[in-house]
């Protein structure tokens, strides 16, 4: 991992900050992306007290132009990565009524758009040199739908259709494209987006733990080294997938519960 160079996105909490560590704690020198620069210093400094590298771009990724911006400067400065982590999320869980456009176009802008703009500015970079990974975070709604989380769900499916149709168009290029699908994982997200967490299906603890950050970073670290097409955890939820598909209405409306 020695010479890896790693962007992960949405890198100042969470799962972000996990993975971001994690690559520095195994030799990759990381660039670290997201809006709160005081946030992102603090990441950096542990992972150079660990004894990694690290680099801080501040951006806010839903700004196309400063996203375009910080990706050309990430080019002249460092390089093309040879692992984009497209992490940075947003968006509360809420009933379609109590949803507003505003809030839509912000859920969509992050993850979808800031993962669509920060891989079209690094891909070409990838496909030229003949390697690269790319990953893009999201969770079961991207493969699942239940009530009171619509504009959520919506722009998790974009974001999920984006790196399946990646998968496609770059097949012998020598770039990889893997799908995370993480469970409930216990971050500072609940604490940003207040009423989320009452829009959870309920579930079974048992069968369905929630993940630390940190067993949320070493499943997509592992994924990706792996150059895995899709990553789910806990794998539960691959069971789920496999039932919504073939008994939809039974799984909408156990999700409905």
């Amino acid at each position: 991992m020695t010479a890896k160079l790693v962007l992960v996105s949405g890198a100042s909490s969470g799962i972000g900050e996990a993975t971001a560590r994690l690559y520095g704690a195994r030799g990759a020198h990381v660039l670290l992306l997201a809006r709160n620069p005081e946030r992102l210093d603090s990441v950096a400094k542990a992972i150079r007290q660990d004894g990694g590298t690290a680099t801080v771009f501040p951006v806010d990724l839903a700004d196309a132009e400063a996203t375009e911006k910080a990706a050309s400067r990430i080019a002249g400065e460092t390089g093309i990565p040879d692992i984009l982590i497209n992490n940075a999320g947003a968006g509360r869980w809420k009933p379609f009524l109590e949803t507003t456009p505003e809030e839509v176009r912000a859920m969509m802008a992050v993850p979808y758009f800031a993962a669509f703009n920060l891989t079209r500015a690094f891909a070409p970079g990838m496909i030229a040199r003949g390697s690269g990974s790319i990953a893009f975070v999201t969770s079961p709604a991207s493969y699942l739908a239940w009530p009171r989380a619509s504009a959520y769900i919506a722009a998790r499916r974009a974001l999920a259709g984006l790196a399946e149709t990646l998968q496609s168009e770059f097949k012998g290029t020598g770039v990889s494209v893997t799908v995370v699908a993480l469970g409930t994982v216990e971050t500072p997200y609940w604490q940003h987006n207040p009423g989320s967490r009452e829009n959870l299906p309920k579930a079974d603890p048992r069968l369905v733990p929630v993940l630390t950050p940190e067993q949320a970073a070493e499943a997509i670290v592992t994924g990706v080294e792996r150059k895995k097409r899709l990553v789910v955890k806990p794998g539960i939820f691959r069971a789920l997938f496999v039932l919504n598909a073939l008994f939809p209405r039974i799984v909408a409306r156990e999700l409905s519960r």
